[in-house]
């Protein structure tokens, strides 16, 4: 069983064995020596290291060296630091690639990717299991044992590419197979009657390159995740035939990766992880000036986003998570050098803590002087000498060593809760209901829909939860989800299931409040559109319909209706979509002011049971988020009352059934708040009476903590 160190991990990954091509004159020992003492001083209490190497760990075909490794665990262990060790399967050796070019990964049916970056390999391939399961078993063999592991890092943010090699695709044939039956029952699914496209047999299956069909698609998104799937939790399995009681096993996800469903991905692991990187700087600025439209990738901009990052790893198994990787200091390339203010580690640190994170570890310790990422920056520059970023995160080490077992693993707190679909993301990247300013389809649909939502949460000064569609029906019964999740925010859940729907109706009856958006409900678990009125399955619940929609040119005014508790700003707007809903039986909260729109409410609520069914028609604006998110939760579960702009508060209940509340200002203007309640900070265990004045400097963030909330 895998048992995590009662404390938040802090620390970086370690490439010790880069030393000779920083400096030939320099002793690897001696830099080692440095390294781990700095390290110490900086109160680090983790390395993660041996994952991008496995041509030092297996030079030539069969030929192995694994004692390199050693001195780094030894002085690591006397020191008190623990020792995450990666399987290196992600970073290809040369020798592999010249004497097995089949084994070439293709981004198109017959065309390879080019050598000379990383995961260019088909991991699905035989020949290439054969060579990464030895390498793994020789590496987990020599070190399982050793006092300084703790747990295991299998590959390295898995699911770039998706594959096209014949042996993928053969096996997708097979799985659709096994699936459907017959080519009779999966042109009826598929209808693909349309454009002449009925099998006469399984040969007759195209390969996925031109295909436009949006039922293929679906199950080729699903079929390639799940191969990413299979092969983390191939290596898993493999790690635990070795790995001693206590030792973890995970990876480390990038959240964007286009090969990766991280719910059931993270279910073959001991604990999720993942690798959020963010823009710093003025990226991080309350009120925030970051545009609606700009798209958040493989990092983001907007401390709201951070956060949904954050909220996006608990969700992978609703529980505690790792993050193996974040901004040391600049990220990215040698165009983008945006180091932190000071401060801002200790906030972003902070805010991942108080949203599940149970370590908070560095990319990388030194910066590199060569290969692509020769501008990312590490926690010492490219000199080796310890710098501002290393003051910084020293400062934040003895935080994390003064908490102690307080913050590891919060359970953090959520007033509203958002479900997110995986399939329906990957269905909108290729056929999306939104387009760019340019008119071009906008791949990014998803997560424009759902993002609003969220934001105008965060806006608010509410608290999310992130709960995957599919995790819904298996963990819960409707009743149980009412208490955990007493609002419910679905917006663009358009692949779903006929089951999945009836929950959604049988959770609001029990008394949840169930909030829908567009394109929730109105196909299936094909992708196909539904015969019922939208939003199909859930139609009565909702007491509206609609079966006319529309794009938004422009952001439409949204005004509420004489006697709507749904309080609106002057400013508060519809964007990108409306739909154009019918009333039954629903109140309308608020309209279009549109001469043509005009004639359709933009927003609905229906009492249902003992709950209610909210229809949200379209995208809302920052402001009408704002008032939609503070209408849902009409008072914060933090408590501390009206904030400045600039300032959060993220709270969660401790292992011992401790309240700790983090406070953030995310601005250069000092501010003041006011205590909720009677508070000891954690860091410097100072006491603040109620209705104290909490004063918090420039990018600043304290820590506190109260008694357990008494329970009825």
């Amino acid at each position: 069983m895998a048992v995590l160190p009662a404390r938040v991990l802090f620390g970086a990954a370690y490439y010790h064995e880069y030393t000779p091509a920083y400096d030939p004159e320099l002793r690897p020992d001696e830099r080692l020596k440095t390294d781990l003492d700095l390290m110490a001083d900086a109160r680090f209490t983790v390395i993660r290291v041996g994952e991008s190497v496995w041509s030092t760990w297996e030079p030539e075909n069969g030929r192995f060296d694994l004692d390199w490794l050693q001195p780094v665990l030894d002085g690591a262990h006397e020191r008190g630091i623990s020792v995450i060790l990666g399987t290196p399967t992600y970073a290809v050796p040369p020798w592999l690639a010249r004497q097995y070019p089949e084994l070439t990964g293709e981004s198109r049916t017959g065309e390879r990717i080019g050598w000379g970056g990383r995961q260019e390999v088909d991991f699905t391939h035989p020949g290439f299991r054969h060579h990464a399961e030895r390498v793994i078993r020789r590496i987990v063999a020599r070190y399982a044992d050793h006092p300084a592991v703790i747990g295991w890092q299998v590959d390295n943010e898995p699911g770039l590419h998706l594959f096209h090699n014949h042996g993928v695709f053969q096996r997708f044939v097979d799985h659709l197979r096994d699936r459907y039956g017959d080519v009779e029952t999966l042109n009826r699914e598929w209808g693909l009657v349309y454009w002449s496209h009925r099998l006469s047999d399984w040969a007759d299956l195209w390969t996925p390159d031109g295909n436009v069909q949006p039922q293929y698609d679906v199950a080729w998104r699903e079929f390639q995740a799940r191969q990413v799937t299979e092969f983390i939790g191939w290596q898993a399995d493999i790690v635990r035939e070795y790995a001693l009681d206590g030792q973890f096993v995970t990876t480390c996800i990038s959240y964007t990766r286009q090969g990766v469903a991280d719910d059931e991905l993270s279910a073959r692991l001991d604990i999720a992880s993942g690798n959020p990187y963010y823009d710093m700087q003025d990226g991080l600025l309350l009120p925030d000036p970051t545009p609606d439209e700009h798209e958040q990738v493989w990092k983001t901009t907007g401390v709201w986003s951070m956060y949904q990052t954050a909220d996006w790893m608990f969700s992978s198994r609703q529980e505690p998570f790792l993050v193996t990787e974040t901004n040391a200091n600049s990220i990215g390339f040698a165009w983008d050098n945006r180091p932190g203010y000071d401060g801002q580690w200790r906030q972003a640190a902070w805010a991942h803590v108080a949203r599940g994170a149970r370590m908070i570890e560095y990319w990388q310790w030194q910066t590199l002087r060569f290969g692509t990422e020769t501008y990312w920056g590490g926690v010492l520059p490219h000199s080796g000498l310890p710098g501002r970023t290393y003051a910084e995160l020293a400062r934040l080490g003895a935080e994390f060593d003064k908490a102690g077992a307080l913050v590891a693993g919060l359970e953090p707190d959520a007033d509203l809760t958002l479900v997110y679909s995986t399939p329906s993301k990957w269905l909108m990247q290729k056929h999306p209901p939104l387009a760019t300013a340019s008119g071009d389809p906008d791949p990014a649909s998803y997560h424009r829909i759902l993002d609003p939502f969220y934001r105008g949460a965060f806006d608010a000064g509410r608290q999310v939860r992130i709960v995957h569609a599919r995790q819904l029906p298996t963990a819960t019964t409707p009743s149980e989800a009412v208490r955990r999740h007493p609002v419910l925010v679905v917006p663009a859940l358009y692949v779903v299931d006929d089951a999945t729907l009836d929950w959604l109706a049988a959770y609001a009856h029990a008394g949840g409040h169930l909030v829908l958006g567009p394109r929730t409900g109105y196909a299936d678990h094909e992708a196909r559109a539904r015969h019922e009125k939208a939003p199909g399955r859930l139609t009565d619940a909702a007491g509206v319909s609609y079966d006319e929609f529309s794009n938004l040119g422009r952001a439409v005014p949204v005004r509420p209706v004489a006697g709507s508790p749904l309080r609106l700003p002057q400013d508060a707007t519809a964007t990108h979509w409306a739909d154009a809903l019918t009333v039954a039986d629903a109140e309308v909260l608020a309209g279009y002011d549109h001469p043509h729109f005009g004639r359709w409410p933009a927003i609905t609520t229906r009492g249902h049971g003992a709950g209610r069914v909210t229809h949200v028609g379209t995208v809302p604006g920052r402001s009408l988020g704002r008032a939609l998110a503070e209408w849902l939760a009409p008072t914060a579960r933090h408590g501390w009352g009206d904030l400045p702009r600039s300032v959060t508060v993220t709270t969660g209940t401790a292992a011992d059934g401790r309240r700790v509340h983090v406070v953030h200002n995310w601005s250069w203007e000092p501010v003041h708040v006011t205590a909720p309640a009677h508070l000891t900070d954690v860091l410097d265990d100072s006491t603040l009476p109620t209705g104290a004045e909490l004063a918090l400097g420039a990018w600043d963030v304290r820590v506190f903590v109260t008694a357990p909330v008494a329970q009825n």
